[in-house]
Formats: structure tokens, sequence, C-alpha cells
């Protein structure tokens, strides 16, 4: 439940500023100029702010389309994030987002139409090549639909562009604004999934493993091209049983001709990220793992690294084509 929500004073009247406060009658209304007001300052809990965040609604002005980070792709030559919202409704230990903002209030940008004319700009000055533009970076693409209405918002749009691709990222079961429409063929609903002991262990407030894949299966029955994310891969002494067993159980369930990609990454944080991070929570158990200090990121070391990349890659390659399979560096 949203107990307070800032409004900055440029959108107090956007139609979709009034569908969002009139879903919380009983909400604290604030306004501010502009919401670094509320989100920036360093003076703030995030470990607190976590247990009941404020929403602050925004207005993105600009870098509202980037460039993804070298090795984040799924097979085309441009890629591209964007981010309708920052932070996220799950609190899974590993994230990076609480490493890299002062609050955990969520800022919601409600200007969908700028970023769409960004997105369409993107896809005119480059016409004969496919662009994939990835949603879930900064915060879950899919948890709070049922508020935002972003995904039924930006399907609709991707539909009239010929030469994008949408990735949804999510580990959400909030998919029924999808179920409720014909399948996009060029939008991809990508679950990161991790198995489920270790999910109950770094995953806090996210479905349960077994929830997304039902979730998954549905949406897959329903013709929606979906896409699997194993990342982070996490150590612990027995991970090649954990692993082999959990891949085993995924592809079960999974139609291959439905299937679009598979990607994994191993544990990795930036160092900055990571030391605010373990600040906030010292006796997390993830942290106290086997993990070096490497070129700014912590990680493992790189042969661990190495074999447990090795091996995971191995075994997804025994359910899948190597065309499909992506290993984000």
């Amino acid at each position: 439940m949203i107990n307070t929500i800032y409004i900055e004073k440029n959108i107090l009247d956007h139609p979709r500023t009034r569908n969002i406060t009139a879903r919380f009658p009983k909400a604290r209304l604030i306004t501010c100029d502009q919401y670094g007001e509320v989100f920036n300052p360093k003076a703030q809990n995030f470990r607190l702010q976590k247990q009941q965040p404020a929403l602050i609604l925004a207005e993105k002005y600009r870098h509202r389309v980037l460039e993804a980070p070298l090795g984040y792709g799924i097979g085309a030559q441009r890629n591209y994030y964007f981010s309708h919202i920052l932070n996220c409704l799950y609190d899974c230990r590993y994230c990076f987002l609480q490493g890299m903002y002062q609050s955990a209030n969520y800022v919601l940008f409600i200007n969908y139409e700028d970023f769409q004319q960004d997105i369409s700009a993107l896809c005119q000055t480059y016409p004969d090549e496919m662009l994939h533009f990835f949603s879930g970076y900064d915060g879950d693409s899919l948890a709070l639909e049922p508020l935002t209405g972003f995904a039924g918002h930006f399907v609709d749009f991707f539909n009239e562009l010929p030469n994008a691709w949408l990735e949804l990222r999510t580990k959400s079961t909030q998919i029924r604004s999808l179920l409720n429409r014909s399948a996009l063929p060029r939008c991809i609903v990508a679950f990161s999934l991790s198995p489920d002991a270790i999910a109950q262990k770094v995953e806090a407030k996210a479905p349960p493993v077994m929830k997304r894949l039902e979730a998954l299966v549905k949406l897959q029955e329903h013709g929606w091209p979906i896409g699997l994310r194993f990342d982070p891969l996490i150590y612990c002494s027995d991970y090649q049983k954990l692993y082999a067993d959990f891949f085993a159980e995924v592809f079960a369930r999974i139609e291959l001709q439905n299937l679009h990609s598979v990607s994994l990454g191993v544990f990795r944080l930036p160092e900055k990220y990571f030391k605010k991070i373990h600040k906030l929570y010292p006796d997390a158990r993830l942290f106290a793992g086997p993990l070096i200090q490497q070129n700014g990121l912590i990680s493992y070391p790189p042969a661990l690294e190495q074999e447990l990349r090795s091996f995971c890659s191995e075994q997804l390659l025994h359910y899948i084509p190597e065309h499909k399979f992506f290993s984000c560096q």
C-alpha cells in the first residue's frame, strides 16, 4: 500500500497522474518542484525506506533512452534500455539499485509519450537495422503493472515499429494485461530465474520461482516469445547439482518454439555499490562468499567464475540450440 505520493508540480493535472492518485484516496499527496529533491538527498536510510516506500510521480526530461552496456544483448547490433520506473517492488540482496540510489522510494516517470518519441527517432535513424530495447534495467517491468499500465501501453506502441524489439525483464506474475491481448512477436517477456534454494535466501519479496514458471507457461501458451535470464549465477558448495536439477525442471515446462533466448551472467557488482550494500546488510551470507575486487567490480575469482559459467553454459546447451544462448560478460 502506498501511503505517500510526491508529485512534481508541472504534472499535477496530467491524466496519468490523476488516474494513479485516484487509486490511493487515503494517500498523503505532497508536491515538489523536481523529483530529485526527494529522491537524491544523501541523508536517507535505504533499508528503512524499503519497509514502506513512497511513490514519486515525475517527468523524465533527458537521457530517456540510453545505449545498453557492452555485453548486454540478445543478438542485435544496436541495444538500448529505457526506464519508466526507478527502484523495485522486490528486495533482492544482489540488486545493484540499492547501491546506486540514495532512496528506496519508487519514481514513476509518467511521460510515456516522450519515451516513445525518442524510441521512434532511433528506429528512423537506423531503418534497415533491427534495434533491441530493454525495459527492466532500473526496476521490474511488470511488478507494478496494475498501477502503471506500462506494458499495455508500450506493447501497442512497439507493434507499430517494424524494426524494433522490446524486452520486458521481470520476476513478476502480473501478466494479466499481456494475456488480455494478442501476443506481439517482437516483444520478449524475459523472466529472471534462480534455483528455489537460492531465491528463498536472496530474492526477498519476489514471487516464488514456481509462480514465475506458472506465469511463464501461461504466456507461452498465449503465444508470447519467452526469455530465460539466469542472472546472476550464485556460487554455493553444491552449485552443480543445484543448477543441473533446476535447469531440468525449467526446461521440462518450456516450449522451444516459443523460447526466444536464454542468457546467463555471474554475480558481479561495481565496487562502490557493493560497499554500500554490504554496509546496509553486513550479515548477508551472499557477501561472505569467495569474492574479490577486479577491474572495479566485486565478483568471484576468475577461475571460479569461469568454472561456474562453463558448467551452467554446458548444461543449458543440452536443452537449447546455440543460437538462442547468450552469455553476459
